[in-house]
């Protein structure tokens, strides 16, 4: 016979309670995006400069085509150099992530805690209209925990 956990009966939120926080509380608003015809060369240097792992990919419309991240990067560098393609030449819309899963601001900051930790990803970019409005990182929610420390979540 293993342990047995109940959980009674939740009392309806509060205002203001750590229920009620939403992923648009913490997301991100000011992203650095990139452009489908930049090269990935030009990608590295932003993501060294500006200390970042990755980004969404947007078109001229500000919509989401993609992500490309620090490991999409190596794999080209890794693949330039044993087909000896040089860099320059190589486009983020041949080797971002084309399938994105976004979430939505609404969304209650801890169900996305246990979606970042289920899907095993490092950021969700978020949309309203088609148009990219945000990301939440993994840091974004860890911030919110240190403010919200002293609540019971």
């Amino acid at each position: 016979m293993g342990i047995k956990s109940y959980i009674g009966k939740r009392a309806k939120p509060k205002k203001g309670s750590s229920e009620n926080i939403k992923v648009s509380d913490y997301m991100s608003r000011n992203l650095i995006t990139f452009k489908p015809e930049q090269t990935v060369l030009e990608v590295m240097n932003t993501l060294i400069k500006k200390k970042i792992s990755g980004g969404p990919v947007v078109n001229d419309n500000h919509e989401l085509v993609g992500i490309i991240s620090e490991g999409d990067c190596i794999k080209e560098i890794s693949n330039s150099r044993y087909y000896n393609h040089p860099m320059e030449d190589i486009k983020v819309e041949d080797h971002m992530i084309k399938e994105v899963e976004t979430i939505d601001g609404d969304m209650n900051l801890f169900d996305a805690a246990e979606k970042f930790l289920r899907d095993k990803r490092r950021r969700f970019p978020i949309c309203e209209n088609g148009k990219l409005v945000g990301q939440i990182s993994q840091k974004d929610v860890l911030k919110a925990a240190l403010e919200l420390k002293g609540n019971s979540w």
